[in-house]
This record gives C-alpha cells, sequence and structure tokens, in this order.
C-alpha cells in the first residue's frame, strides 16, 4: 500500500498493492495495521455504498458536524468519480481549497477524506457504484452541506458534464454562509 500526500494537509490517497494472475486480482482495501503503519489511524464504524445511475449525478458537498464529523475513506468500484473534498477548518492555511482526484474501478485508488473537509463527487459514467467507510455514525441533525458550485471555492468539475442533484444539494448555501464548527489543529 501506498500513501499518498497532496498539497492540503490531511487529505491522503491510498494506492492499494493489486496481486493479479489469470484468474484476476486480489487486493486489500483495508487493513487496520497497514493503514496504521502509514500514519493512518481511524477506527472506522460504517460502510455505506451508492449506486448513481446517471453520468453527471453530483453528490454533495457533504459534511457533519462536530461532535459527529466524519473521516471518510472513498472508493469507486463501478465506473468512475470526478472525488473532491475541500478544506473548512476555520484559521487552516488552505480554507476553501479543494483537492479532487478521478477514483475508478480500474485506478482502485482511495481517497482519505478526514474530519474538517466538505466531501463530494460527480459521476464520469453510467452505473457508478461508490463505497466508503466513516468513523461516526450518520447523523441527520448533524448534516450538512455547501453549493458544489460556489465560485468562492472554484471547484473545475469536469466541464463537459451537466450536473445531476438532488433537491438538498441545489439548495445548499455558499461556504461563506455555512454552518461550520471546525478549527485547524483541532484533535483528529
Amino acid at each position: 500500500m501506498q500513501v499518498v500526500k497532496t498539497h492540503i494537509e490531511d487529505i491522503l490517497i491510498i494506492e492499494p498493492n493489486v496481486f493479479g494472475d489469470h484468474r484476476g486480482w486480489f487486493m486489500e482495501t483495508y487493513n487496520k495495521e497497514k493503514f496504521k503503519e502509514g500514519g493512518i489511524d481511524f477506527q472506522f464504524v460504517q460502510d455505506n455504498q451508492s449506486l448513481s445511475v446517471k453520468k453527471g449525478t453530483l453528490r454533495g458537498l457533504h459534511y457533519q458536524l462536530n461532535p459527529k464529523a466524519q473521516t471518510k475513506l472513498v472508493r469507486c468500484t463501478r465506473g468512475s468519480i470526478f472525488d473532491v473534498a475541500v478544506d473548512i477548518r476555520k484559521e487552516s492555511p488552505t480554507f476553501g481549497q479543494w483537492y479532487g482526484i478521478e477514483l475508478s474501478r480500474e485506478n482502485k485508488k482511495q481517497l482519505l477524506v478526514p474530519k474538517g473537509f466538505a466531501h463530494g463527487f460527480m459521476t464520469l459514467t453510467d452505473n457508478v457504484e461508490v463505497q466508503y467507510k466513516v468513523d461516526e455514525l450518520y447523523a441527520l441533525e448533524y448534516d450538512c452541506g455547501i453549493a458544489w458550485d460556489d465560485p468562492e471555492i472554484g471547484i473545475e468539475w469536469p466541464e463537459d458534464i451537466t450536473p445531476v442533484l438532488s433537491a438538498k444539494d441545489k439548495k445548499a448555501p455558499l461556504l461563506k454562509d455555512a454552518e461550520i464548527n471546525y478549527r485547524y489543529g483541532e484533535s483528529k
């Protein structure tokens, strides 16, 4: 397993070792000890999976407030997505900055999105399945979002795709108007 740092502190790309032969392939998507050796030490408590049937489906930008904030370990197991994390930690040197990466069944990469980040993705193909682990249970009363097209954040979503949005995501506020209770440097 390779752990690759990004230009935003704490956002990591996980590249699993894939072992293949004439039968197919095998990989460990999560191994607590190997992750800990790589500096990733979270207690995941819930696995989630989504299916998006139409190319251009955009889910996000989502997060949960403290004390129910979530770290997410995201992977795409069918099709491909453009996956994005936005730093929403107050006083962070990268506050409001984003990181994006293509995750796909083919590249098998995973993205670690820590607490203090909003997360979202756009499907690049039809019939996309995304799976992710979280270290805190879902809590509706702490569920929040930020507008996917906030000009202050300036995410460069795939240009040739018109997004398919939920009613909730269509109404999400701009970052400057969003409820945020994260501070840079708080314990993970």
